[in-house]
């Protein structure tokens, strides 16, 4: 296994070895939190090392918008997906919503301390019950019309699982309202956020996005079908990517916790400057993850998968959307961060926002509610996808859409709070 040893690091000195504390001498011994194992590399991503970059265009604004104003900033280090969240990624969350709320509806729950069951609000779906589950004829029959299809929906009377009755339960902590000095003191339960988040992707923006456009067939194919099982997620909107934080947090600590390990740092959308940050690879004044100023190699060969020219969809090898790993990737081993699809960040749009964020670590978030204005719903959006022309590639390049909205076009990858393996160990 390698280990990341960051340049910054080499000039400290060592701390203190461990030392066999007596059980009481009198003396001053620190207590560790936990002597647990903790996390080892997380699958499918990638470490991304602290430092400091030039966060802004690294050519002329050639559009006056003046909304990405070039300023250098640090950012500490996170682990990224190397890739954008795939279908078969996302729909892991959608089935594991889909066999727990089956699991609930059949009474597949473990016994509670005490005895009797969980109860709706507690985690104790007997899993080994639920994955036997088989969705045919009879048994979605069982499962009644608070998880399939109303007789009035189905096609040929076939009982199938309504997607819209497939429903996430978020539960968070709101550290942000908290922190506020105003709130000090205030009841804990003040700052606990529960809502339900429907999960299954919108699979209709293939024919919503384009008006007078033949694609029906990515409509029925794209998120169904094996065939696209490597291929990003799309039709997800940002609070469904917040939704699969959540779920792959919860995934990861349940583990964590029946295996006696330390419990990790949250999965997370990244913010607008560490997507920015890791897309550029270390090479912190180019216009794409590859360097300045061309989307081909030396050999004519296309670098991202986007609209070249006019209009020549096909001649980056894919049509419309293509693997997540495919072409080449940049300098910290990330895949179409330009390209593909592009990507929900955790930020909130601000046209003005480079001019009063931090220099450490920047970043604008609002939770905006339904009942918000749309200014307040917009969500920056970085790096371009297969339908946008070449502008929109650039890793400076900024732009927004609203959180409750799903594109044909726009994916996402998440990221993690975890130290470098060398400090984990």
């Amino acid at each position: 296994m390698s280990v990341i040893v960051l340049g910054s690091t080499a000039c400290l000195s060592k701390g203190k070895g461990k030392t066999k504390t007596p059980l009481d001498d009198g003396q001053l011994h620190g207590v560790a939190p936990s002597s647990k194992k903790s996390l080892g590399k997380p699958l499918g991503m990638v470490y991304i090392p602290p430092g400091t970059f030039h966060m802004g265009p690294s050519d002329e604004d050639i559009n006056f918008n003046y909304t990405a104003r070039n300023r250098q900033v640090s950012v500490p280090g996170f682990w990224m997906d190397a890739t954008e969240i795939t279908n078969n990624d996302y729909r892991a969350f959608v089935w594991w919503v889909r066999d727990s709320l089956a699991a609930k509806e059949l009474g597949f729950f473990k016994s509670a301390p005490g005895g009797g069951s969980g109860g709706d609000s507690a985690i104790a779906i007997d899993w080994v019950k639920a994955r036997t589950i088989k969705y045919d004829g009879s048994n979605l029959e069982k499962l009644g019309n608070k998880l399939i299809l109303a007789p009035d929906n189905r096609l040929y009377g076939k009982a199938d699982v309504d997607p819209d009755k497939l429903v996430y339960r978020v539960e968070q902590f709101d550290l942000a309202e908290a922190a506020k000095r105003e709130n000090t003191g205030v009841a804990r339960s003040k700052f606990i956020r529960k809502y339900d988040q429907k999960v299954y992707p919108d699979t209709l923006v293939w024919m919503r996005d384009f008006s007078y456009s033949y694609n029906e067939p990515m409509t029925k194919r794209y998120f169904s079908h094996p065939s696209f099982g490597n291929y990003p997620v799309v039709g997800v909107t940002w609070k469904q990517a917040v939704a699969f934080c959540h779920w792959r947090t919860h995934k990861q600590n349940s583990f964590l916790e029946k295996n006696k390990m330390a419990v990790e740092s949250d999965f997370r959308l990244p913010s607008e400057a560490e997507w920015e940050y890791a897309a550029r690879g270390g090479r912190t004044n180019s216009m794409f993850p590859w360097g300045n100023y061309y989307a081909r190699n030396k050999k004519g060969c296309l670098l991202a998968n986007f609209k070249p020219g006019r209009g020549n969809y096909a001649e980056d090898g894919g049509f419309y959307t293509v693997k997540a790993d495919a072409y080449w990737p940049n300098d910290y081993g990330l895949y179409n961060m330009s390209g593909n699809v592009a990507e929900w960040t955790n930020s909130l749009f601000d046209e003005g926002a480079y001019n009063f964020v931090s220099d450490m670590s920047p970043d604008v978030r609002f939770d905006a509610k339904d009942s918000d204005p749309p200014l307040m719903k917009r969500k920056v959006v970085r790096g371009g996808s297969w339908k946008d022309v070449q502008f929109f590639l650039q890793v400076s390049t900024r732009t927004f859409e609203y959180q409750d909205t799903a594109k044909s076009y726009i994916g996402f990858r998440t990221v993690i709070d975890l130290a470098p393996l060398s400090k984990r160990r």
